[in-house]
């Protein structure tokens, strides 16, 4: 009874330190514990400078942030300034930094410590290579960011005085890129964030001591199984560890096993003779309760709940000394298809549409610690994202995977190299490095794929080595993928931003890999942040025009892939040339929102038909920067992350801007019937526009797309879906797009002058007005005819030089069946490319300049289960009307409950009915009463939301109590309207 009562205990304990990070007798050596850390370049310290003596002058050195790096702990010493304002880190000498540096400390030896016991000293991680000194005598060097170091010092502490602790950090050396892998790649400067003085050198992982047995658990991996998927009833686990006996005489005891919950136990006898390693290998074979009877399954966010377990192990010998070790683990099974050579991730035999992000750090000065991980990730489940990437690796902490696990984010994980044509230095140093990656990380039930390296493929011999090493050390579980973008993957990229109606169309193009939807790693566009987060890193003399600032924040030349130039233009094009840096981060915030919704619903609306996975580039900020981005680097959710959050619901109505149709997508995995689908269109003045509303019943199956209605938002279109026929049709194109009544897909010619393409009225009609659309690809001239038979043909209007866009023609009221357009000559080398051709006889007009297009999806007990809004311009593209809508006067009404560590504010946002307008983007931001400062970071339930006359939306604002210390809040609620 003791026993058991002392593991439940530890698993109580367990489940409350939620990051793992330090299990029963570790003693932490980080600077949080209370620990000085000190630091000083090796150049002016001396090498031969005894640097162990107890009477150190510690005048000269700098206090270390440890976990951290050197350069970090200069800033926090106010040796440097800010390195997030203007162009602060551009200025710093680079060689302070690029250097060697001592890192000293010095601690006492546990009370509890016997001889009977193992006293060790561990590293997880520096970078890039250290010197561990201890009371003068040399430990052993760690090699690599990753390389484990576990010494014994049981024979050299001193149990009287303080241990003197003493680590040569070694800089990483440029050039970095593979060369001086693993390491932080980006640190050398990438376009997304500057160069970091140092190369991120330092004590960068956790340091503790640790008091053990004489026999000590090494590597424990658990591993599971499900026997049958389809249904799900039954679960195997299995047990591999290492015991190793330190003791110079032989030891017999128990291995104990404890799992929870189900409070399952087992045991094992288990015989070491003395400097013996034994691998112990427990599986259902041998002990029947490792086999769970209807286990709770981990499954990603949005398929069903995370459910973790956790296993104590414990080893008791025949005296009594006992060694434990905690575990977390989910059940799951991974498992991969190629449909038509697209890559598929199933997890417990589930298809998972894959939605996910690119992290490239987690801060770009390895300041992000604890309990941030939690938030990111936590941010990233309320996106609906169930997959973020490891971009290169650059992640190295357990608490980023801890989670992960906790929120169903599944991980690709790279290892450390990027496309270059060169090995790292030292492959073998590389390879040690990997393979403790796996060894450290494989419990995590949330990795699903290793990654060799980024866009390319790993030289020889690492793709063998890599390879070999997740088969031997993960045992094959999860997919070895060599390259990022190729191998059953549609490559990477466009980083730009698109019209909305692009994401739609067939296969956007993006670089390497196999053409088709399929698998998308990487594929993103800049995201300019909020005002308020603008002024906090760039001076107010740089705030406006844009300038060289702007761009040493990545928004110029530095990030030419996010296409700044092209993200201004647009935001110029749809909203109205900016009056100042204020207006334009407001109009962004639109245009963020439009593209990333479109990106996924692009993606989600083509599941099914070969589309499997995508991940924006990039999901989370690691510096104060202008471009990729869904919340920013203060945690300010901007338009990104509202417009991805939205697209990503797992049960979501939208529209899709290639065919009009409305669209349910069902990434549940739940069957659900019974819904209404509503649909509806607002004019400015807020009054719905009764020809177009809709309703339908509908059903969805778990991975499919159910078309439920085909919109027509031009209703006196003659034209609309009839059929067309054309002298030739080019792949990425379709005839009947002409008359499809959507300005998102088109169709082209072959690549020559003499083509043509008519469209069949079915009878002969009268008309007056014929419109063409045309993509970029237009025609500089071309004939527009009639026929009655499709083979005489007559001339209405001969065009002599096209300029392309929408060219309407008006005539005297005409009678035809077929009318045709006959091209003369190209205005591109590309074919002629036709979005529409509209035909009229009287064209009414129903929708004002800018309309609001609203979904929402309904079950059977009035619940709103997805609601979506889009904003439209009658011309393709131009929502500049949105500045003329009138202001609005917006009632609201907040409460605050303040519970132990959190603030909750609760309330509603009412646009009256008396309104007479759409209440446009609405803001609601809380922030301290006294200084008008954003209470950040916050998670709510929605923002920049519309509102119709007579329409409400509750929100509601968490954050951390400790944000607001004795000031009061406020809320404050802005539309777009009153700017």
């Amino acid at each position: 009874m003791r026993l058991i009562f002392q593991v439940v205990v530890l698993i109580a304990a367990f489940f409350l330190n939620k990051n793992n990070i330090l299990a029963q007798d570790e003693i932490s050596l980080d600077s949080k514990s209370g620990v000085k850390w000190f630091l000083k370049p090796v150049e002016g310290a001396g090498e031969n400078l005894d640097l162990t003596m107890g009477s150190f002058n510690q005048d000269d050195w700098i206090p270390a942030i440890v976990p951290g790096t050197a350069f970090v702990s200069y800033v926090e010493a106010g040796k440097e300034a800010d390195p997030n304002f203007g162009d602060n880190i551009y200025q710093i000498d680079k060689g302070k930094y690029d250097r060697d540096f001592w890192y000293r400390t010095s601690f006492n030896t546990p009370k509890n410590f016997e001889t009977t016991k193992k006293l060790w000293l561990n590293f997880e991680g520096i970078n890039r290579k250290g010197d561990i000194y201890l009371n003068g005598t040399l430990l052993g060097q760690l090699d690599g960011f990753m390389d484990d170091g576990l010494f014994d010092i049981s024979a050299i502490v001193n149990t009287t005085k303080p241990n003197v602790l003493l680590v040569k950090v070694y800089w990483p050396h440029t050039p970095i890129a593979n060369y001086a892998m693993p390491a932080y790649m980006a640190s050398a400067s990438w376009d997304w964030m500057p160069y970091v003085p140092g190369l991120n050198m330092g004590i960068t992982d956790n340091v503790y001591l640790k008091l053990t047995g004489k026999v000590r658990i090494v590597d424990p991996w658990i591993r599971t199984d499900i026997p049958d998927l389809s249904d799900l009833k039954e679960a195997t686990v299995s047990i591999d560890l290492d015991l190793v006996n330190e003791a110079p005489e032989r030891k017999n005891g128990m291995l104990n096993g404890t799992i929870m919950p189900g409070n399952i136990q087992f045991s094992h006898k288990v015989e070491l003779d003395s400097q013996e390693v034994k691998h112990i290998r427990l599986d259902a074979h041998q002990i029947s309760q490792l086999i769970l009877e209807d286990p709770k399954l981990w499954w990603p966010n949005g398929y069903g709940e995370p459910n973790l377990y956790q296993c104590i192990l414990e080893f008791v010998d025949n005296e009594g000394s006992k060694e434990i070790q905690p575990v977390t683990f989910g059940i799951k099974k991974y498992t991969y298809d190629y449909p038509d050579g697209k890559l598929q991730i199933n997890i417990n035999g589930r298809p998972i549409f894959v939605k996910g992000g690119n992290w490239g750090m987690s801060e770009y000065l390895l300041r992000c610690r604890d309990d941030e991980y939690d938030l990111k990730l936590k941010l990233h489940k309320e996106m609906n994202l169930n997959m973020v990437r490891n971009w290169i690796g650059s992640v190295t902490d357990n608490e980023f995977y801890a989670a992960c696990d906790r929120y169903g984010i599944m991980v690709w994980d790279d290892f450390w190299l990027n496309s270059h044509p060169n090995l790292p230095r030292d492959v073998f140093a590389f390879n040690k490095n990997a393979v403790n990656k796996i060894k450290r990380l494989r419990n995590h039930p949330s990795i699903a794929i290793w990654c060799g390296d980024n866009e390319g493929t790993p030289l020889p011999p690492l793709n063998n080595w890599l390879a070999e090493n997740v088969k031997v050390y993960d045992g094959g579980d999860r997919l070895y993928q060599a390259n990022s973008h190729e191998n059953g993957l549609s490559g990477s990229g466009p980083w730009r931003n698109f019209d909305p109606q692009w994401y739609f169309t067939k296969y956007p193009g993006g670089f390497g890999g196999e053409k088709g939807w399929g698998f998308r790693t990487e594929i993103g566009t800049a995201v300019f942040t909020t005002f308020e987060s603008f002024k906090k890193f760039m001076p107010a003399d740089k705030w406006w025009p844009r300038n060289e600032l702007w761009d040493k924040h990545f928004f110029g030349p530095r990030a030419g892939n996010a296409g700044p130039d092209i993200y201004e233009k647009t935001i110029a094009s749809h909203y109205g040339l900016p009056k100042g840096i204020e207006d334009f981060c407001r109009k962004a915030q639109l245009l963020n929102m439009e593209v990333n919704k479109a990106m996924y619903e692009g993606w989600l609306a083509n599941m099914g038909k070969g589309a499997t996975g995508i991940m924006t580039w990039m999901s989370q900020s690691a510096y104060p920067s202008l471009v990729w981005q869904t919340y920013d680097y203060y945690y300010d959710l901007n338009g990104a992350y509202w417009g991805v959050k939205k697209a990503c619901e797992p049960l979501h109505v939208l529209w899709n801007q290639a065919n009009n149709e409305v669209e349910i997508v069902n990434t549940s995995g739940q069957f659900v019937e019974d819904l209404d689908v509503r649909f509806d269109v607002y004019n400015m003045d807020g009054k719905a526009v009764k020809d177009f509303s809709r309703k339908q019943n509908a059903q969805t199956k778990p991975g499919e797309v159910t078309g439920v209605f085909h919109l027509n938002f031009d209703l006196d279109n003659l034209a609309l879906g009839k059929l067309v026929t054309a002298s030739s049709v080019a792949d990425e194109s379709r005839t009947e797009a002409l008359t499809d009544g959507s300005s998102g897909s088109r169709w082209t010619s072959a690549y020559s002058d003499d083509e043509w393409v008519y469209v069949d009225l079915g009878k002969e009609t009268t008309f007056r007005q014929i419109d063409l659309v045309w993509e970029e690809a237009y025609a500089a001239s071309y004939r527009l005819q009639v026929s009655d038979d499709a083979k005489s043909w007559k001339t209405l209007q001969e065009v002599g030089a096209g300029k392309g866009g929408t060219e309407s023609f008006k005539f005297v009221p005409t009678r035809a069946r077929y009318i045709r357009v006959l091209g003369l000559k190209r205005a591109t080398e590309y074919g002629y490319s036709l979005y529409e051709l509209n035909v009229y006889n009287d064209r009414r007009t129903r929708l004002s300049p800018v309309h609001f297009i609203k979904l929402s999806l309904v079950d059977k007990s009035g619940k709103i289960i997805s609601d979506n809004l889009y904003w439209r311009g009658t011309t393709s593209g131009d929502y500049t009307s949105l500045n003329d809508l009138k202001a609005v006067k917006l009632k609201h009404a907040f409460s605050i409950k303040k519970a132990k560590d959190r603030i909750r504010v609760t309330g509603t946002v009412v646009n009256p009915k008396s309104a007479g307008t759409v209440a446009f983007a609405v803001k609601v931001q809380a922030v301290k009463v006294s200084t008008g400062e954003r209470i950040l970071p916050m998670i709510t339930n929605d923002d920049y939301f519309s509102l119709m006359p007579g329409e409400k939306k509750d929100i509601e604002i968490v954050f951390d109590k400790k944000l607001l210390g004795d000031d009061r809040v406020q809320v404050l609620v802005e539309s777009y309207n009153n700017y």
